[in-house]
């Protein structure tokens, strides 16, 4: 039984108490009720939250899916999940199986969860106006085939997605047909993919999130008005790796990120209309490779600082803008002294343009080869573009 608070009750869960099964005290609940969960272990799964309740966790009591299944499937508004731990999710090759299941329902609160070995962690399926919060998600992903994501997102909208760390699944973050969703202040890494993917996913806005040593930092594709703002990308290393990878992207502010020691950068890809904008770049393999069409961007008030390669380009044409850069490998001079330097600089080596066609001669990095052909490309463009060019490179890191 639970005791009356006002309209609602309070139920007491224990494995000593009448009420020993979450299953069944969630079945004789009203809606509205609150479940105060006690510490200890629930071997149940499938676990069907129907109606309006706040299910609690008090000391990270334990629900043991033991393997057979997917533990929470919420359909319901109005739903909190606060303080327990889900471990032992099953691994289906047929069915998306997850620890919490949100399926067409708005107004809920995922928060202060740990789940742990699991198949999907959160998985929110056309569901809105909620929120997952402050909850720590540990995978232990070793191949993608048999492997989940870590907070998935499919057709749902206007969901927050704050202060959580995911690490060891398959991509720590997917969206896929999910607009107006803000990613903030999270920490994605060692996941086998991506630390964040997003697949036709528009209006979104992800800030101050912690990218580190994923397969690939972050995937961003055929997507919309997307805000990327003081995040870091970092150590996101490999023969395929990048800190971002944008692909047929329109529209977008990426502003204030900081990218260090990824074999990439950013690697961009028929993305048009996006503005760079002070961000820093320092230490990567490439800072910025551009593949294929990519139109009407700008690059203003960026450092680039000690990478290979700062820009790649495997073009002739040009109409992107590159202008008040720092550039630490930028040798021109300041006569009048107003911090822009007077020399245009050219960040396109034709090693990076070699390099794009023949990967084998990355061994020459650091040879006297190199430095000869840049700088015969610098005195009589052939191969890059003559019009991609800082025309008023800064003469000291943007601070």
């Amino acid at each position: 039984m639970g005791f009356q608070i006002g309209l609602a009750s309070t139920w007491t869960i224990c494995n000593t108490c009448r009420n020993s099964s979450i299953k069944e005290t969630i079945l004789r609940a009203a809606p509205y009720d609150t479940l105060l969960v006690q510490k200890g272990t629930y071997k149940e799964f499938e676990i069907l939250v129907d109606k309006p309740l706040v299910i609690k966790g008090m000391g990270y009591p334990n629900v043991d899916g033991e393997k057979k299944g997917e533990i929470f499937r919420i359909h319901s508004d109005n739903v909190t999940l606060d303080g327990l731990r889900i471990i032992n999710v099953g691994v289906s090759y047929t069915k998306d199986n997850a620890a919490i299941r949100v399926v067409q329902s708005k107004n809920f609160l995922i928060q202060n969860m740990i789940l742990e070995q699991l198949f999907f962690g959160i998985y929110l399926e056309k569901s809105s106006l909620g929120k997952v919060y402050h909850n720590r998600i540990i995978g232990e992903a070793v191949d993608e085939y048999n492997s989940g994501n870590g907070i998935q997102l499919w057709y749902s909208t206007d969901v927050e997605v704050l202060k959580n760390h995911v690490q060891g699944t398959r991509d720590g973050i997917y969206l896929e047909f999910s607009d107006q969703i803000t990613i903030t202040n999270n920490v994605s890494m060692d996941n086998l993919r991506y630390g964040l993917h997003f697949m036709f996913s528009d209006h979104d806005v992800y800030s101050n999130n912690t990218f580190e040593n994923n397969g690939a930092g972050v995937a961003v594709m055929f997507s919309k008005f997307i805000t990327m703002k003081n995040n870091t990308f970092r150590k996101n290393w490999g023969t395929a790796a990048y800190g971002m990878l944008l692909k047929e992207i329109n529209d977008a502010e990426i502003v204030g990120n900081t990218f260090e020691e990824n074999t990439i950068g950013i690697n961009i890809e028929g993305s048009n209309r996006i503005n760079y904008t002070n961000n820093d770049f320092i230490g990567n393999g490439w800072a910025i490779r551009v593949i294929g069409a990519c139109y009407t961007n700008s690059f203003k008030g960026n450092n680039f600082l000690y990478n290979s390669f700062d820009i790649s380009y495997n073009s002739k044409l040009n109409d992107n803008v590159f202008e008040g850069n720092f550039w630490s490998s930028y040798t021109g001079y300041d006569l009048d002294k107003n911090g822009i330097g007077d020399v245009p600089y050219r960040p396109v080596k034709l090693f990076s343009y070699i390099v794009n066609r023949t990967p084998e001669t990355i061994v020459l990095l650091r040879s006297l080869f190199m430095d000869i052909i840049d700088f015969s490309e610098r005195v009589s463009p052939v191969f890059t573009p003559d019009n991609l060019k800082d025309a008023k490179p800064l003469m000291k890191i943007r601070s």
